[in-house]
């Protein structure tokens, strides 16, 4: 498993200045879904989570604590969140306990 470096903070993309849930570090509470787009959780590049169908679904989506306890049992992969909506997305590596980093940042697909 290779970590990848958190992006500059001046490369983080924003996206709506008053509703922007864009961070360097994912929050512990951080919902994973973006409402309308795409967020997951990924183990070594495989799915192991979609926060959007819980969604659909009626179900509450995780939060990154959530995938934080699973990455906790079995520490030594590549842990991703993955969240593209339509005004910004990012990408967040553990990097160890409760640390999320944002490694990709974009200006989201719309």
């Amino acid at each position: 498993m290779e970590l990848q470096p958190q992006i500059d903070p001046k490369d983080l993309k924003i996206g709506c200045l008053n509703c922007s849930t864009a961070a360097l570090k994912a929050p512990m509470e951080m919902l994973i879904c973006v409402g309308f787009g795409m967020a997951i959780a990924t183990k070594d590049g495989k799915l192991i989570y979609d926060g959007e169908d819980d969604l659909r679904n009626d179900k509450e989506p995780l939060a990154v604590k959530d995938i934080e306890a699973m990455a906790a049992k079995d520490p030594d992969h590549d842990w991703r969140i993955i969240k593209e909506g339509p005004l910004h997305g990012e990408t967040f590596q553990r990097h160890g306990v409760e640390n999320w980093v944002c490694i990709e940042s974009n200006h989201g697909f719309a």
